[in-house]
């Protein structure tokens, strides 16, 4: 499961209503290979579902990983930082055992 804190949420639903989209878009999430650690996350809006997807609610934002994905999203914590040090999501993975220095690719 993956959780989402009140920053996150916030943002997410300024950039759903921002883009227009309706309730029946969730937050995909995902991992891919690349990055300068092995893998990196990646998030998008989607309505269709996929075969496999495993699906979440936190916050009142519903949430949909691949099964792939999944195993190595468990547990992870969703926020969003506006600060000077940075703007954007972060992903708080406990799975991660190393994390590159901008914080969007990660190994296990």
């Amino acid at each position: 499961m993956i959780t989402i804190t009140d920053k996150a949420k916030s943002k997410i639903d300024h950039l759903m209503q921002d883009s227009g989209l309706d309730a029946s878009y969730f937050l995909r999430v995902s991992v891919q290979g690349g990055g300068c650690s092995g893998l990196s996350y990646n998030l998008d809006f989607d309505n269709e579902m996929k075969k496999g997807d495993q699906f979440f609610e936190d916050r009142d934002i519903r949430i949909a990983l691949d099964m792939k994905s999944f195993l190595y999203l468990a547990g992870t914590e969703l926020d969003f930082s506006d600060g000077l040090n940075g703007k954007g999501f972060n992903f708080h993975n406990p799975n991660a055992s190393r994390t590159c220095g901008c914080g969007e690719s990660f190994s296990v």
